[in-house]
């Protein structure tokens, strides 16, 4: 019986018995058996530990503008699986992915594959049907082991490095920063979106001769006015719009997919450029919608450099009234830290459970416990973020905000309790 979209998903989460199961041995043979080489004429690849879906975004939008045919594969999702893989600008249907998921599954004979695994290979395949001009690999975990590294990009891009991930990457920026540095070719331009990155992310580029190409040494950016920034490097500069992505961040993100795209070395209109920093979007990264005068931020933003990018943006950006957080986090998180970074920005505390989000969610009684000796220890426990939002709903009044963060899920959930208008993005 032909399976459905809903039926390979569950599927594929069955086929290992682990979640997360590191190493290219099973996926590169699965790939070779598939035919898979080359998923497009360029291929970008954008590892980090923030900083990953938006940078995706500006280079996907700009390279659409210069009427590239372009894929983009990202991870994870927030409401549909089809997220993931977005060809032309379009996700993926149904029976796109079906198909793409028969192939593999005809090809992996008695080789075991993650469902993060499975999924690479499926977009990888999808792609190969397109005679794409540039494919976008977003890395899911790290990147030296990490699925997408079993193709050789033209270009990688580490946007930054910090401690997320660790009982997979590690306990310090050094031991992370190798990791992710696993992506860079020889030869190659590895962009660095960070000003101060790793040693090891530097002696790797220089052990196999790759082009560091590296923020505020190789390339600039700085803001002209409220409207305007200038990105430059040697003999080359472009005065672009604000980003349509809101956070000070943004910029950074806008910067390096550019640095990115020069490092292709194939010829972009100017106005490209600008219209895809104009245009480039991404839903749950500081996406805003208002309800009866309440303005309700949702950001996926889940470790303490996230956190501290969502204080900045909201020091800059203050709210008419008071601000009030529905948190939820994965088992694995730094939430302390994340409180930290945020507290003094937050005047009340909304915790939520994430229960249905496999083995990482919590219940919300222990993730408050794990919130001990913290401001947001004492704010009102939901069982569920649906039930959080609504009772930060209930008690805010006309100019309050309301911040719905801390994963993935949650944001997702949100999403689905605030309905359509919420699901197609639209914003302040």
């Amino acid at each position: 019986m032909a399976r459905s979209l809903d039926d390979w998903l569950a599927y594929i989460e069955r086929q290992h018995p682990q979640s997360i199961a590191m190493g290219l041995e099973r996926v590169a043979d699965v790939a070779e058996r598939m035919g898979l080489t080359r998923p497009a004429r360029h291929v970008i690849t954008v590892a980090g530990t923030n900083g990953k879906g938006s940078t995706v975004a500006f280079i996907e939008a700009i390279a659409r503008a210069a009427g590239w045919r372009t894929g983009a594969y990202t991870s994870p999702h927030l409401l549909r699986y089809n997220e993931r893989v977005r060809i032309d600008g379009h996700d993926a249907d149904d029976l796109a992915l079906v198909h793409a998921f028969d192939a593999v599954e005809a090809a992996r004979g008695d080789t075991q594959l993650t469902y993060f695994e499975y999924g690479t290979l499926a977009a990888l395949w999808l792609f190969a049907q397109d005679e794409l001009d540039l494919a976008i690999l977003e890395v899911g975990l790290g990147g030296r082991l990490d699925a997408v590294n079993l193709v050789d990009p033209d270009v990688a891009v580490i946007t930054t490095v910090d401690l997320d991930h660790q009982d997979w990457l590690g306990n310090d920026r050094e031991v992370i920063g190798a990791e992710k540095a696993g992506i860079a070719r020889a030869w190659k331009p590895l962009v660095l979106g960070d000003d101060d990155p790793p040693s090891s992310v530097l002696g790797r580029a220089y052990r196999i001769g790759a082009s560091a190409i590296r923020a505020n040494c190789d390339f600039f950016f700085e803001p002209i006015d409220a409207e305007t920034w200038r990105w430059r490097e040697v003999n080359f500069a472009l005065d672009l719009p604000t980003p349509a992505l809101a956070a000070p961040v943004q910029m950074r993100n806008a910067a390096t997919a550019i640095a990115a795209l020069r490092a292709l070395d194939v010829a972009i209109p100017r106005e490209a450029f600008a219209h895809g920093i104009a245009e480039a979007a991404v839903a749950g990264r500081l996406q805003r919608i208002e309800r009866d005068g309440i303005e309700v931020v949702l950001d996926v933003g889940h470790n303490p450099q996230a956190a501290r990018a969502l204080a900045e943006w909201l020091a800059a950006t203050p709210a008419r009234g008071r601000t009030f957080a529905v948190y939820a986090a994965l088992g694995d998180k730094d939430a302390r830290g994340v409180v930290e970074a945020l507290a003094p920005r937050i005047d009340r505390w909304f915790l939520a459970g994430l229960e249905g989000a496999g083995p990482r969610g919590q219940p919300v009684d222990a993730f408050a416990e794990r919130l001990q000796g913290t401001p947001a220890a004492a704010g009102a426990r939901h069982a569920e973020v649906a039930t959080a939002l609504a009772a930060a709903r209930k008690d805010a009044v006309a100019g309050d905000r309301l911040l719905v963060f801390g994963s993935f899920h949650t944001v997702g959930e949100a999403i689905a309790a605030l309905g359509s208008e919420a699901k197609e993005g639209r914003g302040l």
